[in-house]
């Protein structure tokens, strides 16, 4: 658990979605990759709706939503007071208004138990540690580290969306069960496949609240060229580098 507000000195600024964002994160501690990225591309958001972002850390996935489709309304709920003091420091170096609240979604905070949002995102913790070992950095572990049960988080993110809403989460592919079984509505899943012939290690979930559309397991997403990793360049497929590089959309269909 990471309590203090993190000095400058503990941090780098990285850039995302091709300079379009500029995003503190802690050199030691857990740091953002792609996955919220993804995630934030796959929400079918439109200008003039509210977002929630479930565990937002840093504020990248809802940081990401805003700069593709300005004039979404951005909340997050974050656990760690630093994470969420530095997420309130990217939102506002990045001109977003952006409402952080500090809690914890077990026992969500007054700020949000009487809302509803149209767009409910979570980047969960991807490892049970029950079995397993824990990450040295506090904070690092805080955002990796399933201390909350995965049907926690959807249980929580229903009851934040509102009918008819869409509640998006990206997560590892071996929990894609856990996931089904806790979420209700019409479900769609896109399989993010690392390069041709292996098999997707994580999965985005997408859910429209109250939707009776029967499951759809959707084309898997490829994100890198080739059949294995190549040189020094990153690889990535032409759609993939328009997602992360131009903050373009990543459709569920193509």
């Amino acid at each position: 658990m990471r309590s203090e507000p993190f000095s400058e000195a503990e941090l780098s600024v990285d850039a995302f979605l091709g300079g379009r964002l500029r995003i503190a994160q802690p050199r030691r501690g857990y740091r953002a990759g792609i996955d919220p990225v993804l995630l934030a591309a796959s929400v079918p958001a439109r200008a003039g709706e509210t977002l929630l972002d479930l565990g937002c850390g840093a504020g990248v996935a809802a940081l990401c939503v805003a700069a593709r489709v300005p004039g979404v309304a951005l909340a997050g709920l974050e656990m760690q007071p630093g994470y969420a003091d530095l997420a309130r420091r990217n939102a506002e170096a990045n001109g977003v208004v952006m409402e952080v609240v500090t809690g914890d979604l077990a026992e969500m905070p007054a700020e949000l138990r009487q809302r509803q949002f149209d767009h409910v995102i979570a980047n969960p913790p991807y490892f049970d540690r029950a079995g397993g070992t824990r990450a040295a950095d506090a904070g690092r572990e805080g955002a990796l580290g399933e201390a909350t049960p995965l049907a926690d988080w959807m249980t929580a993110a229903a009851r934040r969306c509102r009918p008819g809403g869409h509640i998006c989460v990206v997560h590892r592919a071996e929990r894609l069960a856990d996931l089904l079984g806790a979420l209700r509505g019409a479900v769609e899943v896109l399989p993010l496949i690392p390069r041709r012939g292996r098999a997707a290690r994580l999965v985005l979930v997408r859910v429209r609240k109250g939707g009776r559309a029967a499951l759809r397991l959707c084309d898997g997403w490829l994100l890198h060229e080739g059949l294995r990793h190549e040189g020094d360049g990153e690889n990535l497929t032409p759609s993939t580098a328009s997602v992360l590089r131009a903050a373009a959309p990543l459709p569920f269909y193509r």
